[in-house]
C-alpha cells in the first residue's frame, strides 16, 4: 500500500483546483496496521482539499511541517486566516512561519473548536 502513495500523490496534484485564502486545519487519530497515527488535514472554506499529512506525533514541529507542506503546494494561496482547533501546538508553529516569512504577519490564526468541523 505504501509503495503506491507517492505515485498517487504525483498524479493527483495537477488536478487539484486553486483554493481560496481561508484555511481550516484539523487532525484525527487513526489506526494503521495496529499502530495509532495522527492524520492532519487542511481544506479551504469551500471544502477544497489543501493537503494532508500522516504523523506518529502531534506537536508544534509536525504542525509546522504540515503548514510548510500546505504553503508549498502549487494549488494553494497564502492564507488570510487559518482556523484550527484549540491544540497548543498551532500558535508556535504559525509564529515560526511568520518569523521565517512564509506567512504574512497579518495572517490571522483563529482557534475554535467548532468552525473547522467542516473537515469532519
Amino acid at each position: 500500500m505504501h509503495c503506491y502513495a507517492p505515485e498517487l500523490n504525483k498524479r493527483s496534484r495537477s488536478h487539484l483546483k486553486t483554493t481560496n485564502d481561508s484555511d481550516r486545519v484539523d487532525e484525527t487519530y487513526i489506526k494503521i496496521e495496529k499502530v495509532w497515527h495522527y492524520l492532519y488535514r487542511a481544506v479551504d472554506s469551500e471544502g477544497k482539499t489543501l493537503d494532508f499529512l500522516l504523523s506518529e506525533t502531534r506537536d508544534a514541529k509536525v504542525a509546522q511541517t504540515f503548514f510548510r507542506k500546505v504553503l508549498g503546494a502549487n494549488h494553494t494561496v497564502i492564507p488570510r486566516e487559518i482556523t484550527v482547533d484549540q491544540h497548543a501546538a498551532y500558535p508556535p508553529a504559525v509564529q515560526d512561519l511568520e518569523q521565517a516569512e512564509l506567512l504574512p504577519h497579518g495572517c490571522e490564526l483563529r482557534q475554535s473548536k467548532y468552525i473547522n468541523n467542516m473537515i469532519e
